[in-house]
């Protein structure tokens, strides 16, 4: 019985839709993850002096919030992602589930 409903929604048409939009937009996230992340890190390997550099006349220096933007960049996407999962995903894995039970 349960691979029969699993067949059912393995060749289900939504199902390789949500399938690959989730895919693609998976991995364009990953890669604007891995560009903002690996381009912070090249950043501290190759320029040392700019990051060191001192913003204002305080003690705060130019990686600092650079450093914070990265993290803050990476909660963005992640928000962006669930937004989407609980939305467009979500209604259709519904769909996926009423067409596999009928």
């Amino acid at each position: 019985m349960e691979s029969d409903i699993a067949q059912r929604v393995a060749s289900h048409p939504r199902y390789r839709e949500l399938v690959s939009k989730r895919t693609a937009f998976g991995w364009w996230l990953a890669l604007a993850g891995m560009i903002a992340y690996y381009g912070f890190i090249l950043l501290v390997a190759f320029n040392k002096p700019l990051l060191a550099s001192k913003l204002g006349s305080g003690v705060t220096t130019v990686g600092m919030p650079l450093g914070v933007a990265v993290i803050v960049f990476t909660i963005i996407i992640t928000w962006i992602y669930v937004r989407r999962a609980n939305t467009e995903f979500d209604a259709l894995t519904e769909q996926i589930v009423k067409g596999a039970l009928k």
